[in-house]
């Protein structure tokens, strides 16, 4: 038999039995289907929220005061710490593998426009800030060594606080009023999504020079007029991360005489410690999902062994015909096993184009700012692509296997009985 009378033969074969063919290609197109769409979800939703994560500071440590749990240098324990202004040039000169060392100092506080009042956050820092804590510029520009240095009295604003206090849209170059104090807009940042922060949303907020910050908003007793709320702190490299953790620790230590492993004392929000937590954490969730996706399709590939075995013995009379006139055991073998491979493959290619047509429908869809929509990878792909030509291989051979070894004569002693 030639393969193109193999593969009509095949075809008409299947054709036949339209009903069981259907339900066994089910199997392994909804197995694809499932194995793409739960990892493409798993994906989707570790970019999304490693967006957001960039929103708001990228490979950033947020150092904040706190009170000593061990006694060091001949201190008590309970003792509570104070960060100031000095504190970030001093922890930079003994950090070599930090890039900023930063102080921020912030409070809510009355601010009026010729529009309209409100109470936002006003915080201060130094210009390197902006790129910290990806603050984008929509308009202006954000404050400068210029500004800082200078002692300028100038803001720029959040995209949310900008709307409220100039709802025509002519900040820049407008003066607000910071606890009756003129500031000059120079800025309004760009439109963004954030899911964490230590103090507030960047869109409310109005940022400021550190200098004028410490001068006409400094801390309230118990804190120093030189105090601050906490410092910023960005390593030189990924690599450098944890160097740059313990050269902070061991400086603010020294400084502040405590024992640099008394995480009371500094205690240290890491965000970079906080995305490979979140990465381990949607990796395994996409791998428990694309689990459920195999499994679901090595029950289809049973399925498709069962189908074949039953479809073996209805055929039993046709083969023993067929050899009994000449036809070799390689010829049957050939048959059974291009049936099966034309089921698998050809579901297995349906729930391809369906998952991928699926997640292509699903990305034009508004996404929620955690979840960047479903994102097939071309590992899926290749993982699905490897786990159908197995189950293909595995589920025809045997089935096929049986079909090649009948012997004619029972074949045909069965079918008489039947």
């Amino acid at each position: 038999m030639s393969l193109r009378d193999l593969i009509s033969d095949v075809i008409h074969t299947l054709w036949a039995n339209k009903l069981r063919t259907f339900l066994t290609m089910f199997g392994i197109a909804w197995g694809i289907v499932s194995i793409v769409l739960m990892v493409a979800a798993g994906e989707g939703l570790r970019v999304g929220q490693e967006k957001m994560q960039e929103t708001f500071a990228r490979d950033l440590m947020i150092v904040f005061a706190g009170r000593t749990s061990m006694q060091a240098g001949g201190t008590r324990a309970g003792r509570r710490i104070f960060f100031e202004t000095q504190d970030a040039t001093y922890v930079k000169q003994e950090s070599p593998s930090c890039q900023y060392v930063m102080p921020e100092l912030g409070t809510d506080t009355a601010v009026r426009s010729r529009y309209n009042n409100a109470q936002p956050t006003v915080t201060g820092s130094y210009p390197e800030f902006a790129e910290v804590r990806s603050i984008g510029v929509a308009q202006g520009r954000f404050y400068n060594w210029d500004d800082e240095n200078q002692v300028r009295r100038v803001a720029f604003l959040g995209s949310a606080i900008a709307k409220q206090l100039f709802p025509q849209g002519d900040a820049i170059g407008s003066t607000i009023y910071i606890k009756n104090m003129p500031y000059v807009v120079i800025g309004v940042m760009k439109e963004k999504d954030q899911d964490s922060s230590y103090d507030g949303w960047d869109v409310n907020k109005i940022f400021i020079p550190f200098s004028v910050m410490q001068q006409d908003l400094p801390n309230k007793p118990p804190a120093t007029p030189q105090s601050v709320d906490r410092l910023l702190v960005t390593p030189k490299s990924v690599a450098e991360h944890e160097d740059c953790k313990r050269e902070v620790r061991v400086a603010l230590g020294r400084l502040h005489h405590f024992d640099p492993k008394d995480k009371e004392a500094a205690s240290i929000w890491d965000t970079l410690e906080e995305a490979q937590a979140f990465a381990k954490m949607t990796d395994g969730m996409k791998y428990f999902l694309g689990a459920v996706g195999v499994t679901t399709l090595f029950l289809g590939g049973l399925g498709v062994m069962n189908v074949m075995l039953v479809a073996v013995r209805e055929r039993t009379r046709e083969i023993g015909v067929r050899k009994a006139l000449g036809a070799p055991a390689a010829s049957i073998l050939r048959q059974f096993f291009l049936e099966t491979l034309i089921v698998v493959f050809l579901s297995g290619g349906t729930g391809l184009a369906i998952a991928y047509g699926l997640c292509g429908l699903v990305d034009l869809l508004p996404m929620p700012p955690f979840f960047a929509g479903l994102l097939p990878t071309w590992q899926s792909g290749t993982l699905a692509i490897a786990l159908l030509g197995s189950i293909a291989f595995l589920a025809a051979l045997y089935p096929a296997r049986q079909a090649a070894l009948i012997d004619p004569i029972e074949a045909l002693r069965f079918e008489a009985g039947g």
